[in-house]
């Protein structure tokens, strides 16, 4: 049994290497000395990650010869980029540790994550005009992008959490509510706080 009743939403990302749903960051440089994975799973009974598939995203952006790739190097510095951070063994780590602490870890759905507005729904590309900057074209709810995102997966948490599932690739074959989506950081009515 958990000794915490908190939950948590974490985005990874190049400029800070973990940003979680109470705004609050780690930054990317020497991240596993600081044990942040222990820290996370001693505080907090749920914790929400991005089901992102790392192996996909640094893939080789060269092409063929027929279809050669564009932007290479650009790609080649990212891909250096995400591989450098550990986001795989951040997850691992999560994974084992927020459970032989008594909690759940949730991978929840990663797309539009930091293009949803926490406030109103507003999904759109133009919601996010720059890689730190989150303006909803619609409500005008801003906040720092990586926050967004972090707020984001914790809400899919509780939402995959309500429709009574807890598959860690986070691909509901269930409907999700369509409520909810103002209660921002609380849990759905009737069912406890973590």
């Amino acid at each position: 049994m958990a000794s915490s009743t908190t939950a948590i939403g974490i985005d990874v990302g190049i400029a800070r290497f973990a940003t979680k749903s109470d705004e609050t960051h780690i930054d990317p440089l020497n991240s596993f000395k600081k044990q942040a994975t222990t820290t996370i799973s001693q505080n907090h009974a749920l914790v929400c990650i991005e089901d992102l598939q790392v192996r996909n995203m640094s893939g080789s952006s060269k092409g063929t010869s027929e279809q050669p790739g564009k932007m290479v190097k650009q790609k080649s510095g990212l891909n250096r980029a995400i591989l450098d951070q550990g986001w795989g063994e951040f997850r691992r780590q999560l994974d084992y540790k927020v459970a032989w602490n008594g909690g759940m870890l949730l991978a929840v759905p990663p797309h539009h994550t930091s293009q949803t507005c926490p406030c109103c729904g507003h999904v759109s590309k133009d919601n996010r005009l720059t890689q730190a900057q989150f303006l909803c074209v619609d409500c005008g709810y801003a906040n720092n992008a990586d926050v967004v995102g972090a707020i984001n997966v914790l809400e899919r948490g509780y939402r995959l959490l309500a429709c009574g599932e807890s598959a860690q690739s986070g691909r509901s074959v269930k409907q999700e509510p369509a409520e909810g989506r103002a209660q921002k950081l609380r849990s759905p009515a009737g069912i406890p706080a973590l």
